[in-house]
């Protein structure tokens, strides 16, 4: 391999790295947010986690140590436990662009607006309102919905 060849794999591997621990950075703030306690060394999050989403504990042990970037299936099935878009999940990855990946119409508010339209009870979902008070977020937030909405 010549000196070019191995200075561009020094920055492709820095790249994807800077990626690895932003991405890793970014789920750690999402399972805190959530009440997954990866804190303390017996809180039990990461394992929590694994259970959760049905995966092995190694593949969250990896991603959340820096080591690597999970599959995937992986991916999502993280992604559906913490309450977030594959798509979201793709993209903060690396793994593939908001190019690769275009908001279809469905994603547009009626005012041409970017933005995901979820339901009172997505939205109760994805903040951790306990299921038991979900039905009660859901009823109060829609009164402050449009008409329609």
């Amino acid at each position: 391999m010549g000196s070019s060849a191995r200075a561009g794999a020094r920055t492709d591997q820095a790249y994807r790295a800077e990626g690895l621990e932003e991405f890793a950075g970014w789920i750690e703030s999402l399972l805190r947010v959530r009440g997954y306690d990866i804190d303390s060394p017996r809180g039990g999050g990461r394992s929590k986690l694994a259970d959760d989403a049905g995966v092995h504990r190694a593949a969250v042990s990896r991603l959340l140590q820096r080591q690597s970037m999970p599959d995937l299936e992986t991916m999502r099935r993280i992604a559906a436990v913490l309450g977030v878009p594959l798509r979201e999940m793709l993209i903060r990855s690396g793994r593939l662009t908001e190019d690769d990946l275009p908001l279809t119409d469905g994603g547009r508010s009626a005012d041409g607006d970017e933005h995901l339209r979820i339901s009172p009870e997505e939205a109760a979902r994805r903040m951790g309102v306990p299921a038991e008070l979900r039905d009660l977020f859901a009823k109060v937030a829609r009164q402050f919905l449009p008409e329609g909405a």
